[in-house]
């Protein structure tokens, strides 16, 4: 998926369909001209309804198709018959969407499981007719409810990419161009900082016809908790992620301190993304001379004991087979 079609942020308008009128028709026919009432109910308005579906990656239908509005009650008739119900409106969203009001920011639902259906919007109730309103004392009552308006809503679509793999790093610390090297996808790729701003994903193909998604999150900076830089925004789209790689550059000053400071803000922003399985890579590796890996080697192997890490470079290839053993293994765990 290539990062212009990625769209994880949206407004909608939705309206439900107003109930339908109920009738105030009075029985007629041949030998019978006073025959009581039997005005029919209108029926109800259609409904809006959030439909979950985990073939959708992106909002990104909903850049040409901002307003929906569902279908109206039909009239009640004579004989008891009800009208017609709306249509209701089926809105399909990626499973992991969250629903807020737009004016009060509240949260209203999030779509969790695919064909997971919400009514965010009821159709007004249908109108009833002149016959429920007979009784001893009337007995031609000549007048019927009208049906209930619906109603309409501004609300915000806010995605956070689910993913198997989250890549976690600065910026240029080599994130996309591994994307690129285990996947298909085709992020764009340059020599300079955020050069990632939205989400990229990728299928990873693992032995006998096995796969698992990995996404490129856009670089983390210092103090993006408090939201810093595009923070808040960047930081959203870790959380829906199953296992966290951190992706560390080999010409980094200090591979510690670097590792702690990302930790940092994703605990800042979110203390259950400690409870996250992740593992850590040292990337670009093909700068690196036989020394001065082994050095690192070292290195890395004191700093993180317990922890999954490797050392990779996504240009030679190198240890990737060995980096798609280990989050395979991860992912299982």
């Amino acid at each position: 998926m290539t990062e212009g079609n990625f769209v994880d942020y949206v407004k909608l308008f939705v309206s439900s369909g107003n109930g339908g009128k109920g009738s105030i028709h009075l029985h007629r026919e041949k030998y019978i001209t006073k025959g009581g009432p039997d005005g029919g109910d209108g029926g109800r308005g259609g409904h809006i309804i959030f439909r979950g579906n985990r073939q959708l990656w992106t909002l990104y239908t909903f850049k040409f198709k901002k307003h929906f509005s569902a279908g109206h009650g039909g009239d009640g008739s004579k004989n008891r018959s009800s009208g017609a119900q709306g249509k209701d409106v089926f809105i399909d969203i990626p499973v992991g969407t969250l629903v807020r009001d737009t004016e009060t920011n509240l949260i209203l639902f999030e779509i969790t499981e695919d064909k997971e259906e919400v009514i965010i919007r009821e159709g007004g109730l249908g109108g009833r007719g002149n016959w429920h309103f007979k009784s001893s004392t009337r007995q031609t009552p000549r007048y019927a409810q009208p049906g209930i308006e619906g109603t309409t809503l501004q609300i915000t679509l806010e995605l956070k990419v689910l993913a198997d793999v989250g890549l976690v790093g600065f910026p240029n610390a080599g994130k996309s161009t591994l994307l690129a090297a285990l996947t298909s996808a085709k992020p764009k790729i340059a020599d300079y900082e955020f050069t990632t701003l939205k989400p990229n994903l990728g299928i990873v193909e693992y032995r006998d016809f096995q796969s698992f998604v990995m996404a490129d999150i856009p670089g983390i900076i210092e103090g993006a908790a408090e939201g810093k830089g595009l923070g808040h925004y960047f930081l959203r789209h870790i959380e829906r992620n199953s296992i966290l790689l951190f992706v560390i550059p080999a010409d980094t000053k200090n591979l510690k301190n670097e590792f702690l400071i990302l930790q940092k803000e994703l605990v800042k922003y979110n203390p259950e993304l400690l409870d996250k399985l992740f593992m850590i890579v040292l990337s670009k590796a093909d700068l690196l001379d036989d020394e001065l890996k082994a050095e690192y080697a070292m290195e890395m192997k004191t700093l993180f004991n317990k922890t999954p890490h490797l050392i990779i470079s996504s240009t030679t290839q190198y240890h990737l087979i060995e980096l798609k053993d280990a989050l395979w293994k991860l992912l299982n765990t």
